[in-house]
């Protein structure tokens, strides 16, 4: 065993044994399906595709920008045929063309030409609905109006005063060229322009406005180049467009101008005449609250200090008050003023309106409506039922504003002009109130009740630290005795 293995030589290293390959096993792939099945071979679930990409179909649906440049493009060129055909039809083409020579490329900020603006047809039947308001509540209210009251004035009253007194006679402000108005001292082109702006106004639904017509807030008379146009004869449509123009580039001193002589005139004589509001004047109000020192001084206190306002017209202003938020300041101010004007009846339904909205007022506003109430102590007519209306809102919202001194006054006021209903709910507020500055009894049971509670605790612990201490005292004197 030795020698052999001294003389037997020494192995390498193994070489690496080769897998035999078995012949049953046949590369899957190149089987049939019979064979698959046959020698119990599962079939490859096929691949799955990776999804497409859903972002490169979403850009083909879209038109690219400069496909939708063309077509925009291609209808306003459609839309300019059809108007120039129309124009030459109704024989106003020159006058459009007069108003690229005389206006300039100046665009107003506030009417954006590219915002989409429906027309307000005078057949769509587009009125807002109102409280129907009976014959018996007007015959009411008519009793506080004034009889021998002067009639309203507008912007044509105003240009005729002012062309009387500068002296110019009566032949001075003949029609120009077959019709329409004029003034002495201006340009006859400029009278033509907006001559034509007027018989387009007139017959206006919707669109883009005259550029003419669109810088007339910035003229220093535009009061006269108003006047050219007839605001009396704009449709509901037009009013609209510049109530939204000059309301956005008007001051608040011009925005009053134009509610009071040109707004409120129209929206009053709509009413008379149709007994209802067109839809598009009604918008026209809402949109007039954006300049909300205007809106009082130029529609809602004209209207107060006509002492003419039926309750139609108090009903359908007043709606316009509701829907829309107008700062505390500017309420706070009207509010002073109607209760410090001569009373009429729907001078009560705004003081209820306001006085509905919340708002805190300061106390001069206060003592100015409380005031206005006391003021009837003495008065005998049969008071309508929306002033003990207005009274019970303004208990209602501000009882815990009022002196001891006011309460008693109210009180005083309710013995001389009762209602059967409304009456005793005044009562009742003015009787579960505080007086002003109070504070509230609730609250200070509250701290009260906190406060013994408290003390109630601090008493509790002493007596059990006391109670500790004799008790450790006890048990030492005890072991000292043993």
């Amino acid at each position: 065993m030795v020698g052999e293995g001294a003389g037997a030589k020494p192995r390498g290293p193994m070489p690496p044994k080769k897998k035999r390959k078995d012949s049953t096993i046949v590369e899957k792939h190149g089987l049939s399906l019979a064979q698959q099945m046959e020698d119990r071979h599962e079939a490859a679930p096929p691949k799955r595709r990776a999804p497409k990409s859903w972002k490169g179909q979403q850009a083909e649906e879209y038109v690219t920008p400069v496909m939708s440049n063309k077509i925009l493009a291609e209808a306003r060129r459609q839309q300019l045929e059809v108007d120039n055909e129309r124009d030459e039809e109704t024989g106003v083409a020159a006058t459009r063309r007069a108003f690229t020579a005389v206006t300039s490329e100046k665009r107003m900020d506030s009417d954006s030409d590219n915002e989409e603006d429906g027309g307000y047809s005078d057949t769509e039947g587009h009125h807002e609905e109102f409280d129907e308001v009976t014959e018996e509540d007007e015959r009411i209210m008519s009793m506080f109006m004034a009889s021998d009251a002067t009639p309203q004035r507008t912007l044509a009253d105003i240009i005729m005063e002012r062309i009387h007194e500068a002296g110019v006679s009566g032949d001075a402000t003949a029609n120009v060229e077959g019709g329409g108005r004029s003034i002495p001292g201006i340009d006859k082109k400029v009278i033509e322009v907006y001559q034509g702006v007027g018989k387009l106004l007139g017959r206006y639904r919707s669109g883009k406005l005259p550029k003419a017509f669109k810088i007339i807030p910035s003229l220093s008379n535009w009061e006269e180049i108003m006047y050219l146009t007839d605001p009396e004869k704009w449709s509901p449509n037009a009013m609209y467009q510049a109530t939204r123009v000059f309301a956005s580039n008007f001051n608040a001193r011009m925005a009053q101008r134009f509610y009071s002589l040109v707004l409120l005139p129209r929206i009053r004589q709509d009413i008379k005449e149709h007994k209802r509001l067109h839809f598009a004047l009604y918008q026209s109000l809402k949109k007039a609250v954006y300049k909300p020192s205007a809106f009082y001084k130029g529609v809602l206190l004209p209207l107060c200090q006509s002492r003419t306002c039926n309750l139609r017209e108090a009903v359908i202003v007043g709606s316009v008050i509701q829907k829309v938020s107008i700062p505390v300041l500017h309420s706070s101010v009207a509010l002073l003023k109607i209760a410090e004007m001569e009373y009429c009846g729907t001078n009560s339904y705004f003081l209820k309106l306001l006085l509905d909205k919340k708002y805190a007022l300061p106390y001069r506003v206060l003592d100015a409506v409380l005031l206005h109430f006391v003021r009837f102590t003495d008065d005998d007519r049969d008071l309508p039922v929306i002033w003990h209306q207005s009274l019970l809102t303004f208990v209602q919202r501000y009882k815990n504003e009022l002196s001891e001194e006011d309460k008693e006054k109210l009180r005083h006021l309710m013995r001389q002009h009762k209602h059967y209903l409304v009456t005793p709910e005044i009562q009742r507020e003015l009787l579960n109130s505080r007086n002003r500055g109070q504070k509230d009894d609730s609250n200070g049971l509250a701290s009260n009740i906190l406060q013994l509670h408290s003390t109630l605790s601090l008493s509790l612990f002493l007596l059990l630290f006391v109670t500790f201490a004799l008790e450790k005292c006890f048990r030492a004197s005890i072991l000292s005795f043993s």
